[in-house]
């Protein structure tokens, strides 16, 4: 292996060899030499028009181009909106300094249109980050996923979650429309980057606000891709299939098909390697990269085995009409197993508790999503959304539990086992109409809603108690639970924007639901022949809910140039109607709570900005936790609700400072963010324990629950010819009181975390890429109660990530990751290595991969973990995924405008 990397090396060198080292500088201004900010400026290859490197220019006018190569002269293409293109031919020099180049104005200029002479790699709006495709280079067969890692501010991590310049992406559309509802992730892994044009970056808004031009969540990102237009027409599609050891197994489909403004989507899927089936990763396929995050505690959630089908259509005629819609089936077999060793902290006391569980359950579930729309003209549109799900569960759970006091004698132990059925159906209808008023931003929205749920549960649960303190006895629970609830809700609104002055507005707003639920909990004890027949009214319900909200708000609004200012302020009025529908145990209660929605954004100059936003919130109690009505399906935690809780408020302020400077070949950035919260009428659980060690539990609300958090991220990455290297630099740090009660005696903890951490990449084009990175997190609780337990500890984690692409038409990964818990009891394990490798061989002309791929590959995958509360200490052992090989077969075919899509330049290489 060593002497292929000499060999490299020797090759990389002599390339470098015959290429020389260039900066270029330059000043670009208007015609009255006035500086530009954020023109982009480029150099192409003359020959075959192929990108050199680009820059933007900074609040001064002035561009910076840095890069290396063989060429002795180049296009140089400078574009900035409402300017003409400028292109000229410069001499590639050590140094150069080409002064100052005036822009002239363009003909019937127009307010956010950009007309570029070539290509710009990168566009700069008002509110738009803009990137051509083309200019970024990657592997022929690339998706949208490896795309976004090339783009300068974009990063991409194990999980497939995405942000640029520091703001997560939460949305992504194709031309303008949803990619199979709003999972990003099957976007990302799924279009191809050939068929891509560019990306449009831009603030998230709804429907309504793309309509009325409204701004957007600054706070959250959705990504726009544009089509070639010549690969409008045609289709894609791709399917796996794999066997492996433990009768592991994964198939997966996807179809698409593209006809102008037409669009449809086909998927389905089953696998038994706890994966959601459409993660088409060229290296590690479903088995999922994020599986090196969740080896210290993170996966308790069973082996499942997962079988999932969908289409997705969209398609607009005229300008006037627009449909889309998507149905979705998924069915889920899971099974869990755990077993927990639990020390619990009382004021005054300690004991001990354990417990065994099993449970299947098996969903499954229908959803369907319709959107129709109707644009009478260009300031008129109506929208008509109606969306269905129903689910249907059955589930069989057996648990054995034990508790035992401080100087570990038994004091009880319980057995239940209990048989479920649920089923579930949702309905819900929302119609918005939106008429605007000129071109200033004036407008009018009227919404209406309307939700029907229902839920039906049998419950078969049976549990055995023994009590060994005092008065031994043992207590049984034969019963079958029977539990419906309906829950009718609508809403209407009315928002009226008026123009106050040029980039002023007013809004006034004004929002009333109302909604009417039923919950039915009828319990019926098993008679002396093992009917169901005797029913038991101390533990039945019947309640009747009633809910009326109404909120008006008034608001102002400043948008202009580099300033946005908004204040919101409004009256959350709300009233529940309880009726026991049994005779007693009603209530009524009306809240009044004041909402207030203010936020600051300055632009310091294009890239970098500056906000802080103050938000108040209330929620009301669930309610579960009103009623005054005792459940014991736990009867080791008898539950019982209280009717004088208060809705809980919250306080938040938010404050960030993001810059980012797109340099030749690259680009750094950083990105900081303060948040402070706190909370009046939180509600807490109230638990008290009896001698028995039974718990009975209430709620309660309680002040004094706050909250900090900071973090810093710098990242630089530098790009030349084929060469790339990049870092991440992160600081995280948070405070946190919470508030509660300990055997019904109040008590506070605080809770420090400091987390730095630093990820590298280094890459080579078409040879290898490298990914390592290191992180650790200090972690330090106080306790009011019991000081003796204060803790302090800290975590590890290690992780590095390699892909080669060489030789010809191999894909070799391999992502390892090394965790430490700092916090873990004496026997149990504190780390481990976890180790998922792939190799891939394409063939067919590209068009089919044989892989395999081991998950776990040392078997060190770790099944235990520690959890810290506030009165207690949690040990759990539980079932999860361990090692497996999988061989799997892909085979992908394509053809966009009548031709199909064989390269013919070899595999991953170029």
């Amino acid at each position: 292996m060593k002497y292929l990397y000499l060999l490299l090396f020797v090759l990389l060198s002599l390339q470098n060899s015959f290429s020389q080292e260039f900066v270029m500088k330059g000043t670009v201004t208007d015609p009255d030499g006035v500086a530009l900010e954020s023109a982009t400026v480029y150099l192409e290859r003359i020959a075959d028009s192929t990108l050199v490197t680009y820059g933007i220019s900074d609040q001064n006018g002035i561009f910076k181009l840095e890069g290396n190569t063989e060429v002795k002269t180049a296009n140089l293409f400078i574009s900035y909106a409402g300017f003409k293109p400028l292109k000229q031919q410069v001499e590639i020099k050590e140094e150069s300094d080409l002064g100052q180049i005036k822009l002239k104005v363009q003909d019937n200029q127009l307010d956010e249109v950009v007309v570029v002479a070539n290509r710009a790699p990168v566009v700069l709006k008002k509110d738009t980050l803009e990137f051509n495709a083309a200019s970024f280079e990657t592997r022929p067969d690339a998706n949208l996923e490896e795309l976004l890692k090339k783009l300068p501010g974009a990063e991409v991590d194990s999980d497939g979650a995405i942000t640029i310049n520091g703001k997560p992406i939460t949305r992504i559309l194709v031309n303008g429309k949803e990619f199979f509802g709003n999972d990003p992730k099957i976007a990302t892994k799924n279009l191809p980057k050939e068929i891509i044009e560019k990306l449009q970056v831009v603030d998230t808004k709804s429907r309504a606000q793309e309509f009325t031009g409204e701004a957007g969540d600054s706070e959250n990102k959705t990504i726009n891709i544009t089509i070639k237009k010549d690969k409008n027409k045609g289709y894609f599609a791709r399917a796996t299939i794999g066997g492996g050891t433990n009768e592991r197994y994964e198939m997966s489909g996807i179809g698409n098909v593209f006809k102008d403004n037409m669009r449809t989507t086909v998927l389905a899927g089953s696998n038994n390697i706890n994966s959601s089936g459409f993660d088409f990763d060229d290296i590690y396929g479903m088995m999922g990269r994020s599986g090196a995050r969740a080896v210290q505690g993170g996966n308790n959630n069973g082996i499942t085995k997962a079988e999932t089908a969908g289409i997705d259509y969209s398609n607009d005629w005229n300008d006037t009409y627009e449909a889309s819609g998507n149905y979705y089936f998924d069915r889920s077999n899971t099974d869990t197993r755990s077993r927990t060793e639990r020390e619990n902290i009382l004021p005054d006391t300690t004991y001990f508790s354990s417990s065994e569980n099993s449970s299947n359950a098996v969903n499954t579930r229908h959803r369907a999503n319709v959107r129709f729309e109707v644009e009478f003209d260009t300031l008129t549109r109506l929208s008509f959304s109606p969306r269905f799900n129903t689910s249907k569960t059955r589930a069989v759970r057996n648990r054995e539990a034990s508790s035992s006091d401080g100087d570990r004698d038994l004091v009880n132990t319980t057995e239940t086992v209990d048989q479920e059925e649920i089923y579930n159906f949702e309905l819900q209808n929302d119609l918005d109409f939106i008429k605007r008023f000129g071109s200033r931003g004036a407008f009018l929205r009227l919404n209406f809603s309307q939700q029907y749920n229902n839920q039906e549960n049998d419950n078969f649960y049976f549990s055995e108690s023994e009590f060994f303190v005092g008065d031994p006895r043992t207590e049984i629970q034969d019963q079958f639970i029977d539990e419906d609830q309906q829950e009718y809700r609508y809403s209407i609104g009315a928002e009226q924007r008026f123009v106050l002055a040029t980039d002023f507005f007013m809004d006034l707003n004004y929002d009333f639901s109302s909604s009417k639920s039923t919950n039915k909990r009828f319990i019926y004890d098993a008679d002396g022949s093992g009917n169901y027949t005797v029913f038991n009214d101390s533990l039945s319900s019947n309640f009747e809910v009633r809910t009326f909200v109404n909120r008006p708000t008034v608001g102002l609004r400043y948008d202009h140039e580099a300033w946005r200012i908004n204040a919101d302020v409004g009256l959350i009025n709300t009233v529940l109607k309880n009726e026991n529908l049994f005779g007693t145990g009603g209530f009524d209660n009306s809240f009044n709570n004041l909402s207030i929605r203010t936020r600051v954004q300055y632009e310091l100059q294009r890239s970098k900005t500056v906000s802080i936003n103050y938000i108040t919130n209330a929620n009301a109690p669930s309610i579960n936790q009103l009623q005054p009505v005792i459940d014991q399906t736990n009867p080791l935690n008898v539950v019982v609700g209280n009717p004088a809780l208060r809705p809980t408020f919250n306080h938040n302020i938010n404050a960030d400072f993001r810059s980012f400077n797109f340099a030749a070949g690259g680009g750094s950035g950083i990105f900081s963010s303060f948040s402070l919260g706190f909370t009046e009428n939180q509600v807490a659980q109230v638990t008290t324990i009896d001698d028995d060690l039974r718990q009975t539990t209430t709620y309660a609300n309680v002040d004094g629950k706050r909250s900090a958090s900071a973090r810093v991220f710098y990242t630089n990455s530098t790009r030349k010819e084929e060469k790339e290297f990049r870092y991440r630099l992160s600081l995280t740090g948070s405070y946190d009181r919470n508030v509660g009660f300990n055997n019904a005696v109040l008590f506070n903890s605080d809770q420090f975390r400091v987390s730095p951490g630093v990820r590298l990449t280094f890459a080579i084009q078409d040879f290898f890429e490298l990914n390592p990175g290191y992180s650790l997190t200090y972690n330090k609780t106080d306790f009011s109660l019991n000081p003796g337990r204060n803790q302090e500890f800290i975590n590890h984690t290690a992780s590095f990530e390699a892909t080669t692409f060489w030789p010809k038409n191999v894909v070799f990964g391999n992502d390892i990751s090394y965790n430490y818990n700092g916090n873990v009891s004496p026997g149990f394990q504190n780390s481990s290595i976890l180790w998922n490798t792939s190799l891939g061989y394409q063939f067919l002309e590209e068009k089919a991969t044989l892989k395999i791929k081991v998950y776990d590959l040392l078997d060190q995958v770790v099944d235990t973990r520690r959890i810290t509360g506030d009165n207690f200490v949690q040990d759990t052992n539980s079932l999860i995924l361990t090692q497996y090989a999988m061989l799997s077969f892909t085979y992908k075919l394509s053809n966009f405008g009548g031709a199909s899509q064989n390269r013919g330049r070899g595999g991953y290489r170029r």
